[in-house]
């Protein structure tokens, strides 16, 4: 999916939230994602959840992309769901990745969360992700 395809390109709110100091990971997403024709709002370091999705509210995304290594993924995947759910945000991605085990993955999963990418992930398998979803669950 890309404009031709699209009335206007898919937009992608990245963020770090939490005292996770590590942003490499996320920036390469986010170069990845606007090489591929998205949109991308990088929200920088140390977010509350509140923020995220204040930002995603304000910037009208189709998608959220959570990068984590601190290991609070099972408090703070959660908590964005629930804020999302709280704003009706019933059509907007919530996806992410970063140090996460497959178990906690599988959870996060069951709760609403979509698929969480581990490092090492090729880059074309996240932007074929989140544009097959954004084409089947937010038509524009």
């Amino acid at each position: 999916m890309n404009e031709s395809t699209t009335k206007r390109p898919i937009r992608v709110l990245v963020a770090k939230v939490g005292l996770d100091g590590h942003d490499r990971g996320a920036k390469v997403i986010a170069a990845a994602l606007r090489d591929a024709g998205m949109e991308v709002i990088y929200t920088g370091l140390r977010q509350t959840p509140e923020m995220v999705v204040q930002a995603a509210l304000q910037e009208d995304v189709d998608a959220i992309g959570i990068s984590i290594l601190s290991g609070a993924h099972n408090t703070i995947f959660p908590k964005v769901l629930e804020l999302m759910k709280q704003a009706g945000m019933n059509d907007v991605l919530l996806t992410g990745g970063g140090i996460i085990p497959d178990k906690d993955a599988e959870d996060l999963n069951k709760l609403g969360v979509a698929k969480l990418f581990p490092p090492g992930t090729e880059m074309a398998a996240i932007v074929d992700y989140i544009t097959q979803w954004v084409k089947q669950n937010r038509p524009f």
